[in-house]
């Protein structure tokens, strides 16, 4: 009898903890899912279109972001589009860029980093005398999710902060890119306690392999559509297509009814 009781106290046991392993596993999934739902978890920026010409998903939300002075849209409800571009350097397509979007007097922000910087001061002395925005995308263009401290952080930024000083004698603006869109909540705070806006983007495609550049029915196909009020825009400088289509891209998206802010207007 004592057997018996005792190995039906056994099985019960292992039936309790059973049932709290499964509860564990389903209570760690949901917090899973709410770290990606929130931008809680480190992860790289992500973006859902649910349909052509609405403000997609991102894979955190506006208020979340909002809480870190950092966004991925700007005004929803205003055709309106702020146009980015991503420099890690100059293959010539830079200055016909600058060149096209003071032909339509379209206001642009240039996320550069220390290559850029040191190898291209002229082009930067450009997009500040022509009323761009030249914003941090780091120095040397780190994984910032992996830097976990304010130290390792605020070198990255100051870095490139005191180049573009040395170049153009004004203060950079508090604009900050993440590179390659990789990130982390720490990450968001670290920046808006140095007084950054940490932008993210609701409309870009894959322009960025030099050797495998879109064709220009390719990059229409992703940048017609799926424009919606309220875009921030990234494409990198380094893009031939993009250089070749600027011109009649604008074009595009005026006569379909946008015009064009700067983030320093969200």
């Amino acid at each position: 009898m004592y057997w018996i009781i005792r190995r039906r106290h056994t099985v019960i046991a292992l039936v309790c903890c059973a049932a709290l392993l499964i509860g564990a596993v389903t209570v760690s999934r949901m917090h899973t899912a709410v770290s990606v739902a929130t931008g809680a978890a480190n992860t790289n920026w992500g973006l859902r279109f649910a349909k052509d010409g609405e403000t997609p998903v991102g894979n955190a939300s506006a208020e979340f972001l909002a809480k870190y002075n950092a966004l991925y849209t700007g005004n929803t409800g205003e055709k309106v589009i702020y146009l980015t571009f991503d420099a890690g350097y100059d293959n010539g397509y830079t200055a016909p860029i600058l060149d096209t979007l003071k032909k339509h007097g379209v206001p642009a922000a240039f996320f550069v980093v220390g290559n850029f910087a040191d190898t291209q001061p002229e082009l930067i002395k450009r997009m500040a005398a022509e009323g761009h925005i030249v914003g941090n995308h780091t120095y040397n263009h780190p994984d910032m999710s992996a830097i976990s401290t304010a130290e390792g952080f605020d070198k990255e930024l100051a870095a490139l902060e005191e180049r573009y000083q040395e170049i153009t004698g004004q203060e950079m603006k508090k604009f900050y890119r993440p590179p390659q869109g990789k990130y982390s909540e720490q990450n968001l705070k670290m920046a808006a306690d140095r007084g950054y806006t940490t932008c993210f983007w609701s409309l870009a495609y894959v322009d960025w392999y030099v050797d495998k550049q879109p064709t220009r029915e390719e990059a229409f196909s992703k940048l017609i559509p799926r424009i919606h009020p309220g875009a921030v825009v990234l494409l990198h400088s380094t893009s031939k297509t993009n250089c070749e289509i600027l011109d009649e891209l604008l074009t595009k998206w005026k006569e379909m009814g946008y015009t064009f802010k700067s983030l320093e207007d969200i």
